[in-house]
């Protein structure tokens, strides 16, 4: 095993990049590393100036190249059961775990071992490096970087997320929506409670509308993707504060996972008609100050590239598979390929493993990593 991949990796795995923690170390460690080989980066920072995006190029300028993008940070290890230390490397029977190797510390730690490689080249066009800030929690830090990419006059033209799917390249993933809802009633004691309005019983019919509007949503059928069809669930409800009370407040969270080509916003548009054309005007009639909302949470659109075209049939020479497929899960692929930035994955390890304890990598699949990568700058080199 590439030595320098152990070591970065290492060093990638002791900090704690959970999406609610500042990621500013780690992208201090690989800005230092990147300046030890003459490569400016710029930074995008939050709002906060806690986290940020690092962008870098390496090679000439101009318009065109690839970009390799991944993400920082990692879902937390609350409440999970380790074997082994969650922010440091183990080796153990050709595996190395921590938290993130899979999900997707060991794809960074690749990319940055193979830097030299690239370095000692003269590339025919640039080789850009991406690295975002929570992903795990939407997709919501990258899209600083998604706006500088759409107003820059150099701009990558195909892009490798490098997401685990076991070193197999991948065209495709569903879009994801996340919405809250916000039911406000009106409380009164249990004994009166034809006075009141009941937050939860009107929380409960939106639910029962969203199970109508997910039925629907069925209908629509694309092989491609497993399930074949755009999804929807309630994932959290809660409300009221006592049983003796009708409870005046109820808040539900849902999300729908929707086919690259599916228009979701008519399913919102129906829910909320349903909300101020039905409901509102019965729980108005008894208190006129309830009311019900809804908050955009997250989202990121689908991704669907084209198997067959020249970036694909590369990608398959790189990685040395062509059994292109699609994922269950979301990458931030669908934000570069909106941006004109044509997008595949292809990355090590397996989402198996991720966001589980004792969350580990193969060897192996490092090693196809850089087998990629060192594919990727032959086929750059001037």
């Amino acid at each position: 095993m590439n030595n320098r991949v152990r070591g970065l990796l290492d060093s990638l795995l002791k900090f704690d990049t959970t999406s609610r923690e500042s990621n500013l170390d780690l992208i201090d460690f690989i800005q230092k590393y990147l300046s030890s080989f003459g490569i400016e980066t710029q930074l995008f920072h939050d709002q906060t100036g806690a986290k940020a995006n690092l962008f870098a190029r390496i090679g000439p300028a101009g318009n065109g190249g690839v970009m390799l993008s991944g993400h920082t940070d990692v879902v937390p290890v609350d409440g999970q059961r380790w074997a082994y230390p969650a922010f440091a490397l183990t080796e153990h029977q050709g595996r190395y775990y921590g938290r993130g190797t899979a999900d997707m510390k060991g794809f960074l730690a690749c990319v940055l071992a193979a830097v030299p490689g690239f370095i000692a080249q003269p590339l025919r066009m640039p080789l850009y490096l991406a690295f975002s800030y929570d992903e795990e929690v939407g997709c919501l830090g990258v899209r600083s970087l998604v706006e500088h990419l759409k107003a820059s006059a150099e701009r990558p033209a195909m892009c490798i997320v490098g997401e685990p799917t076991g070193m197999q390249p991948v065209y495709g993933h569903k879009g994801k929506l996340a919405m809250r809802c916000h039911v406000k009633g009106h409380a009164c004691h249990s004994a009166y409670a034809p006075l009141g309005v009941n937050a939860i019983a009107y929380a409960a019919k939106l639910v029962n509308k969203l199970s109508e509007l997910g039925e629907a949503l069925s209908e629509q059928q694309d092989s491609r993707f497993d399930p074949s069809f755009s999804t929807l669930q309630v994932g959290t409800l809660c409300g009221g504060t006592a049983l003796n009370i009708v409870p005046q407040d109820c808040q539900f969270d849902f999300e729908i996972r929707h086919l690259p080509d599916s228009q979701v916003d008519s399913v919102v548009s129906e829910l909320q008609q349903y909300a101020e054309e039905k409901l509102l005007p019965e729980m108005k009639l008894r208190a006129q100050d309830c009311d019900i909302s809804f908050q955009p949470l997250s989202g990121y659109p689908g991704l669907l590239t084209d198997p067959l075209s020249d970036f694909a049939q590369w990608l398959a020479q790189w990685c040395g598979s062509d059994a292109f497929s699609t994922v269950a899960f979301g990458t931030e692929g669908g934000l570069f390929d909106e941006a004109g930035v044509a997008t595949l994955v292809c990355g090590p390890g397996s989402m198996e493993q991720g966001h589980k304890p004792d969350e580990f990598v193969s060897i192996e699949q490092l090693e196809s990593c850089i087998f990629m990568l060192d594919n990727l700058c032959a086929w750059m080199r001037a």
